[in-house]
């Protein structure tokens, strides 16, 4: 979109930006051109195959549409619409949007129910409509000048349009402690994302209006019901959820894990319509793979199952490429993996339902378990303990070379190393946190640590956390919604594209997270694990050796293969002139983690991973090496079938 008299959208530019990510929509193109105004799409046709042909107008092509997802209610829209007098001309829910916004304007996207992302172009009112889903299951990125807004669904698409990427270093201390950025900013100055539960309309002036239209609602129960009602209420939900997920007019799979949330995608996708497609990934350390509990899971269910093995040269020659196409770098190791099981579902189907989104919502990370518990023992043992001496605590076990670093790890989770009078040390720095705002101070170099004022690794976060109301585990729960689970619902987004696959997360369908949410705490939690009234509401599809399993969490072999050589070939890239000119790091900082990680004092894996990641990124995606990975396989893997 261009402002100015005699602004003009360039449609060889235009395509270009659309033909960047050919991966998200490998089955067709469509463009729109009409003066300060272009909409192009790349899309992977799922609904409506014959006649869901993109950009989609409204009945007097005054008012024109670009989609990416999909609206689960559109049929019934669909219904009340016709009944008011619109005239479709195709079966796709792209179509139900773009007389929705006739009908209801800005306000349209709070009847929708699904995953979306997608701008019209309003030629009466002379403004362009952007939205995105409620929890951001589809990305939206845009650049706003006084020139012009360019927006796509990946960083690459913007750039494609002339942009020279730099660096956002504002950015950096959050990412450095949590791998990723939990505001509107990006990696990339003067690149933003548009929020989840948001919209965006700017006119042909440049003036833009961003307005939330959605929250988490959190209310507190004077008097909770059963908790058979709660279950009863929780299965009914989840079982809407996944019938509305499976529609397509192509073939269907799912992701399986062999974990809990997976399989009862599966189990509830079974018994709707019959044995399903399971594809699973795991490594050739055993210890690392879930691969047996996925196939007790797919004999049980009797799926058609699929599996893939990734190797660490895998592994390592992939990443490259996936930086690429994630755009900035990659927060967590088990996004490869992702990749290589969406590449193996890419045989068979086009689209796969996954369990992401339980966790955030039913307490099932182990994290808020603990973090209730050492809430609780930290007021007494402020109480009996006075503060010099906690300090010194806290000290001795960061510092002391006689505690391992198993040892060391284990004593970090507890109120012993943590402040508790700062809720960042507590949570933050405790579970998500690879480096702490003191330790960054220790990392930085002298000039760019002078860049950052006090707190600023978790501002950002803690905005969510202050904002956030109900019990303290509802709070935890509408904080990592509202952070950690956009990077996850990304990754998922993006790993799973670049292999032209979509997939769908029928467990943040959101009314069944509003209910999930508000769950009373007593039935979510058992001890030190979550899920609880998850589990109980799929007892009958599912083995109880499944159900009430060790979470592992989707591991990768990171940590062991940082014991082989692979280690001291990231520490020499680091610390190349390349590398090191850079000047965001201390060279001695550097080299004395690198050190303390190979004598054992130490486990430094997740603090590699994320400066390996970083440097990574920008030589793939500012300075454009490696672009020849980005054309050739990233690997081949062994692959097995299991009927």
């Amino acid at each position: 979109m261009q402002f100015g008299r005699d602004a003009r959208v360039d449609s060889d530019t235009l395509r270009q930006m659309c033909s960047v990510m050919a991966h998200r929509g490998p089955d067709d193109d469509g463009f729109y051109v009409h003066g300060p105004v272009g909409l192009g799409m790349r899309r992977l046709s799922i609904v409506d195959l014959a006649t869901g042909h993109q950009p989609i107008s409204n009945e007097d092509a005054t008012a024109w549409i670009v989609f990416n997802g999909e609206i689960y209610n559109h049929a019934s829209l669909r219904a009340h619409l016709q009944a008011s007098g619109h005239h479709y001309r195709t079966q796709s829910d792209t179509e139900t949007i773009i007389h929705l916004y006739e009908e209801y304007g800005r306000d349209c996207v709070r009847h929708l129910r699904g995953m979306f992302a997608f701008a019209i172009w309003d030629a009466k009112k002379k403004c362009l409509f952007i939205a995105r889903d409620r929890l951001g299951i589809k990305p939206l990125y845009y650049r706003l000048t006084s020139e012009s807004l360019v927006f796509g669904s990946e960083i690459k698409v913007v750039l494609a349009e002339g942009y020279e990427p730099k660096f956002h270093r504002k950015v950096l201390p959050e990412y450095l402690a949590f791998g990723y950025i939990s505001g509107a900013e990006t990696f990339y100055d003067g690149i933003l994302k548009l929020m989840p539960g948001h919209t965006m309309q700017v006119g042909l002036d440049g003036r833009a209006s961003i307005e939330p239209y959605w929250d988490l609602p959190i209310s507190t129960e004077d008097s909770p019901r059963s908790e058979t009602y709660y279950i009863e209420r929780y299965r009914d939900l989840l079982e809407q959820a996944v019938s509305s997920h499976l529609m397509s007019d192509v073939p269907l799979g799912v992701f399986l894990s062999g974990g809990v949330d997976s399989s009862a995608v599966a189990a509830i996708m079974t018994k709707l319509r019959g044995p399903v497609e399971t594809f699973s990934v795991g490594y050739a350390e055993d210890d690392y793979s879930e691969l047996p509990y996925a196939r007790v899971v797919a004999t049980h269910l009797k799926s058609v199952h699929h599996e893939v093995l990734v190797s660490r040269e895998q592994f390592f020659d992939a990443l490259p490429r996936l930086i690429w196409h994630e755009d900035e770098p990659i927060a967590w190791p088990s996004s490869v993996p992702l990749y290589f099981v969406a590449q193996l579902a890419r045989e068979r189907v086009k689209v796969v339902l996954t369990g992401e989104g339980s966790d955030e919502t039913l307490g099932g990370y182990a994290r808020y378990a603990f973090t209730l518990k050492n809430a609780s023992l930290d007021r007494y043992y402020r109480g009996l303990v006075p503060g010099s001496i906690r300090g010194q605590i806290r000290n001795a076990i960061q510092d002391s070379s006689w505690i391992s670093a198993a040892l060391r790890r284990k004593l970090a989770h507890t109120p012993l190393a943590r402040d508790g009078n700062s809720w960042a040390s507590l949570y933050f720095d405790n579970f998500l946190c690879a480096f702490s705002e003191q330790e960054q101070r220790g990392l930085l170099s002298d000039e760019i640590a002078a860049e950052f004022e006090p707190g600023a690794p978790y501002n950002s976060s803690l905005k969510y956390w202050d904002q956030s109301s109900g019990d303290m585990l509802q709070r935890l729960l509408y904080t990592d919604i509202k952070t950690y689970l956009v990077e996850l619902l990304m990754k998922q987004d993006n790993m799973s594209m670049a292999a032209s696959i979509e997939s769908r997360v029928p467990f943040l369908d959101h009314p069944l997270v509003e209910f999930a949410t508000n769950i009373p705490r007593q039935f979510q939690l058992h001890g030190l694990t979550g899920k609880r009234i998850l589990k109980k509401a799929v007892q009958d599809l599912l083995p109880h050796s499944i159900l009430y399993r060790k979470k592992l969490g989707f591991p990768t072999p990171w940590s062991r293969w940082l014991a082989g050589p692979q280690l001291q070939a990231i520490r020499d890239l680091l610390l190349e002139p390349r590398s090191v000119d850079r000047n965001l790091f201390k060279r001695s900082a550097i080299e004395r983690l690198f050190d303390a990680h190979r004598a054992g004092r130490i486990d430094h894996y997740d603090r590699i991973w994320r400066l390996l990641n970083l440097e990574l990124w920008h030589r793939v995606c500012v300075e454009g090496d490696g672009r020849e990975l980005m054309s050739s396989a990233a690997g081949t893997a062994e692959t097995v079938q299991r009927s």
